[in-house]
């Protein structure tokens, strides 16, 4: 007889264990508010239903959202699109597949094709392999640039191999901290409770109130009216993402426009009428905390509303010779910088003569400040994190070592290690070593194509460690995540100058690996939240020696892997990764000129705007480098004080601590997010931003404080149902219409925000010609 594969088998039978509320529940009030302080053990996890379901949603993400990335309108297709769609399949499958057990012939495994009801457990398990497709892999754009900008031929094993090893390194960077950033309860990382609040509506039984709705229900109405309104900006009235009052006004004027323009300019008076635009590049805000919104939106008025104005019309660093706000680089002229000219086709690096005898390296004013900021933000999260969290984390450190309960435990942690064994650290170690060993590898093989050698992926890795902390105390308290790309471009660009493909590659190797862990651990705290077995999120691997002699120790699916400890998450970020590359490579190889747009047809989708950014970069720290940007021979060499201004700025609201002992509101003054804010302008835009700010505070500040009844019931329901309605009609209309050329009807409302406010990226200079723009004498 084959038993179902859980660590709780082996565990005294328990149902909704539950300890006392007043004494043991959260600290944190929205945690209290949206997870039980419960575990019913007799869920099962890990079965086979899992692993079909994950695998198979896994690659349909991965594919998706690989391929619509190289398009001009992009489409991201998150893991709650699959975690609706997940719960009648596996309830359909629950239903129909046969219960009798499986022998695996030669071996003493067995597994059942159906143990029983659909868990709540097993969809956590599935959703969080399934989100292994929606997360990305960065060193795709290594692979793009190389082959669709720099026009240069690159192995396919070193590719393949770039792209897994990144994002595996992050797996071990995640198992090295996880007791920091998981056991502590003030680690409680926002964004995991509208998955909890969602799991619960989906499976939790609960009477419909009176002249109300159950969450289900309420999910439902909001997912229906979120789907069927969304067809209006996606497909009829496009106009109404980016609507612009200055610009409708105003249609000669340049000046007006750059204010106005919520696309390409400062976005004052500029509205939105799509969800997509609200949650585009920061999430749904929803998801935020007040005070996390409050400090991004205070950065975003200071930097874009005071200092980007006296930059610009200041014309500091020849600021009007540009657009105000592009990710191009430009030359002195203001035209787009050609690359070429100065690329060394043989060796691939930079030839110095052709160097000097062309042009300086220019970006646009808002460009150029967002690489200071970066400086200042990185500082100030090491200097923030030492002085609010520099206490805790250590006893935190010392307590986790001694092995003793504390302040540092809630009553999730003590369910989680009372009921279910952990993983073994070694076992975290032994992916580390295995994959440094292969990212060494890949950069000194193949003919050295990345250019980073063996002590540059070391040092890489040396950051990573370092940062992952420090950062992952800001992300678990704020639901904002500080990037290392910027520093560590910068690193490897004072170190090797010139190597464009080692300067990403180092860059990828230590950043990345960072924000991978990072993604690790949040699902690590999801299912924290939902009493997963650690062991059940690791591996298939369940019983332990206390197990009753009656019980066979099985295994599911153990004739597929050659290892003794399956994991599931890395199985998931394996089969993420590949799908993503081999989309990747398959339409780089098949799709004409694509990102070129200079080559492009007319009308062709494949303009791939996030791979220009990257490509962007690659220019400005690899080939030109920074010393010929930032320092002696640069245009930008001030920026380097952002590095000082970074790592003060903390003093400021430390210090107002200290003189307000007893009151809290010093402690929500968050300079990294301050100095942050405008990290993901460009691509974001400012309407972004602003309509951002707006829904957040109203639904974590106003109805918090005022319905926080309605709040605690409804609010992440409400931003998982808008999110999914737009996800699933987007899938509706890619495939079904634009995939086929068939778009909306030509009018007026069609229109984007570049044909309403065309001069919004005019240069203002005189003397500088740019096509369709007015020339100033």
């Amino acid at each position: 007889m084959a038993h179902e594969i859980t660590d709780t088998q082996c565990q005294p039978p328990q149902s909704a264990i539950k300890v006392d509320e007043e004494e043991n529940d959260s600290p944190i009030e929205q945690v209290r508010l949206t997870v039980p302080p419960t575990d019913d053990t007799s869920q099962v996890a890990l079965t086979f239903r899992t692993w079909v379901l994950g695998v198979s949603f896994c690659i349909i993400l991965s594919f998706a959202n690989q391929f619509f990335s190289y398009r001009s309108n992009q489409l991201y297709l998150g893991s709650v699109a699959a975690q609706i769609i997940l719960l009648p399949i596996g309830r359909l499958m629950a239903a129909t597949l046969p219960r009798r057990v499986i022998k695996i012939p030669f071996t003493g495994f067995s597994f059942s094709l159906n143990p029983g009801p659909f868990s709540m457990k097993e969809h956590v398990l599935i959703t969080i392999m399934a989100g292994s497709g929606a997360g990305g892999v960065y060193a795709v754009h290594i692979i793009t640039s190389v082959k669709a900008f720099y026009r240069k031929e690159m192995h396919i094993i070193a590719a393949f191999l770039l792209s897994h090893t990144t994002q595996l390194l992050g797996y071990g960077w995640a198992g090295l901290f996880r007791k920091y950033l998981v056991d502590s309860p003030y680690m409680w990382w926002p964004s995991t409770l509208v998955q909890v609040s969602l799991f619960r509506a989906l499976h939790e039984e609960e009477r419909r109130p009176k002249g109300g709705t159950t969450r289900l229900q309420f999910f439902l109405l909001v997912l229906i009216c979120s789907f069927v309104y969304a067809i209006f900006p996606m497909y009829f009235i496009q106009a109404i993402s980016y609507l612009s009052l200055a610009c409708l006004v105003w249609k000669r004027s340049v000046t007006a426009q750059q204010i106005g323009s919520g696309f390409s300019g400062m976005g004052l008076g500029a509205i939105t009428l799509d969800w997509n635009t609200v949650v585009s590049f920061l999430g749904s805000p929803l998801a935020t905390p007040a005070f996390a919104i409050f400090n991004t939106f205070a950065g975003f008025v200071l930097i874009v509303y005071i200092i980007l104005p006296f930059l610009y019309w200041g014309n500091i660093y020849e600021a009007k010779r540009f657009p105000i706000m592009s990710s191009s680089t430009f030359d002195y002229t203001g035209q787009h910088y050609n690359i070429t000219r100065i690329l060394n086709s043989e060796t691939f690096d930079i030839n110095l003569d052709e160097y000097n005898s062309y042009s300086k390296l220019y970006l646009s004013v808002l460009f150029a400040i967002a690489y200071g900021l970066s400086f200042a933000s990185l500082t100030a999260t090491l200097a923030h994190v030492a002085l609010f969290h520099g206490k805790t984390i250590w006893e935190n450190m010392v307590k986790a070592t001694e092995g003793v309960q504390s302040k540092f435990t809630d009553v999730h942690t003590r369910l989680m290690k009372k009921n279910y064994r952990e993983v073994p650290q070694y076992w975290f170690h032994i992916i580390l070593a295995v994959t440094l060993a292969l990212s060494i590898y890949t950069c000194e093989g193949f003919g050295k194509q990345l250019q980073l050698p063996w002590w540059g992926v070391l040092f890489a890795c040396l950051i990573a460690f370092s940062f992952t902390l420090p950062v992952g105390i800001i992300q678990a308290t704020t639901n904002n995540q500080v990037g290392l790309n910027v520093i560590t471009e910068l690193i490897i660009g004072y170190m090797y100058p010139g190597k464009p493909l080692a300067n990403v590659a180092f860059k990828t190797y230590g950043y990345i690996s960072m924000s991978s862990a990072l993604s690790f651990v949040n699902d690590f705290k999801l299912g924290h939240y939902l009493k997963i077995p650690p062991r059940s999120m690791f591996t298939a691997q369940v019983c332990n020696k206390i197990c009753p002699s009656s019980l066979t120790c099985t295994y599911i699916l153990p004739y597929i892997y050659i290892y003794k400890y399956p994991p599931t998450q890395m199985v998931g970020t394996l089969v993420a990764t590949t799908s993503y590359f081999g989309t990747a490579w398959w339409l780089l190889s098949s799709v004409e000129n694509i990102c070129r747009t200079d080559l492009l047809p007319k009308g062709s989708p494949w303009t791939c705007p996030g791979d220009n950014v990257f490509y962007s970069a690659s220019i400005i720290w690899g080939v030109v480098g920074p010393r010929r940007m930032f320092v002696d021979l640069g245009v930008y060499p001030q920026l380097y004080w952002f590095f000082l201004i970074g790592l003060f700025s903390p003093v400021i609201p430390w210090l107002l601590k200290l003189r307000f002992p007893n009151s809290k509101w010093p402690e929500y003054i968050n300079m990294p997010l301050i100095l942050s804010a405008t990290s993901n302008m460009p691509p974001a835009r400012t309407l972004n931003y602003t309509s951002w700010a707006v829904v957040g505070l109203f639904f974590n500040l106003y109805l918090y404080r005022k319905f926080k009844g309605w709040w605690a019931r409804h609010n992440y329901i409400l931003a998982a149902g808008l999110d999914a309605g737009l996800a699933f009609l987007g899938i509706i209309i890619f495939f079904a219409l634009q995939a086929k050329e068939i778009y909306g009807p030509d009018w007026w409302g069609l229109r984007s925000d570049s044909v309403i406010c065309p001069l919004a990226t005019c240069p203002t200079a005189p003397g500088v010609e740019t096509e369709g723009c007015p020339t100033y004498s």
